[in-house]
């Protein structure tokens, strides 16, 4: 079982046993359902960047945070984009927002790490044996870029964490079917990934443009971290195919609301 759905208080949100079996963590990852705010950004907007109204946004993160087992007062943000560079968060910096960082690595209790998606892709990690954790965000260019890891190496870096010893996921977000990319971004990826494994990443259609695989492409880096095979949980679920109950930027522009990632040790 890569998910498990799970609800509290009325606000329903996506789980993984794999991580969930340590004991050391809270996480989840957030649905459009079990919100307060209205229109296109129905109902559990958690991002104040969309055009929402803060009120909403504030009731959303307190019903999410209860749900999930955290406190809002812990949350801490990436300002996401679509680099690779992944920043260490320190008792001190607790509530902050980072600028031009997408992923956050920590080994202080409580903190909640927050990520924000609407297809791309994220990244859970978790060392149970270091108490440590990192989240990131990874479009294809965070993907090409390898910020999976980034994220590892600092974890090691940082933590002493051996990457046999890291359990990671790879969240809900956009499905190979429903990611058409042109040629210059297949082109990176080429470069990026050995040619065994470009037919299980893309293939060419009769249009010119390809369809990516970003979660096997993050799968690929795991690999090539260190991380074992049975130590993944990669992700079944799409937003662009569930985007009724998935903000996804593929179906709905710049019309909705941001899903996240949360991760905290406790």
């Amino acid at each position: 079982q890569i998910f498990a759905e799970r609800q509290r208080g009325g606000v329903p949100y996506l789980s993984y046993p794999l991580l969930e079996n340590t004991g050391i963590v809270n996480h989840g990852f957030s649905t459009r359902l079990g919100g307060v705010s209205t229109g296109c950004f129905s109902s559990m907007n958690i991002s104040l960047t969309r055009g929402d109204d803060p009120a909403a946004v504030k009731k959303n993160r307190e019903l999410i945070a209860q749900a999930i087992g955290v406190e809002v007062a812990d949350f801490t943000y990436t300002q996401q984009t679509h680099t690779t560079n992944v920043k260490r968060v320190y008792a001190k910096e607790r509530g902050q927002s980072f600028p031009e960082t997408d992923g956050m690595i920590t080994d202080v209790l409580g903190i909640c790490l927050v990520t924000s998606y609407a297809d791309c892709v994220p990244l859970y990690f978790v060392d149970p044996v270091k108490k440590a954790i990192g989240l990131s965000h990874s479009g294809w260019r965070g993907t090409v870029g390898k910020i999976g890891k980034n994220t590892v190496q600092l974890m090691q870096e940082n933590f002493g964490s051996k990457p046999e010893d890291l359990l990671a996921a790879v969240g809900p977000s956009v499905c190979m079917d429903c990611y058409e990319v042109s040629e210059d971004v297949i082109e990176q990826f080429k470069e990026a990934f050995e040619k065994k494994y470009w037919e299980d990443l893309f293939y060419k259609k009769e249009n010119g443009k390809y369809q990516l695989n970003l979660w096997k492409a993050n799968e690929l880096i795991f690999l090539e971290s260190g991380i074992l095979p049975e130590h993944m949980a990669i992700t079944n679920v799409c937003t662009h195919c569930n985007s009724k109950i998935l903000y996804s930027h593929r179906t709905m522009v710049n019309n909705r609301g941001n899903l996240c990632a949360f991760l905290a040790l406790k």
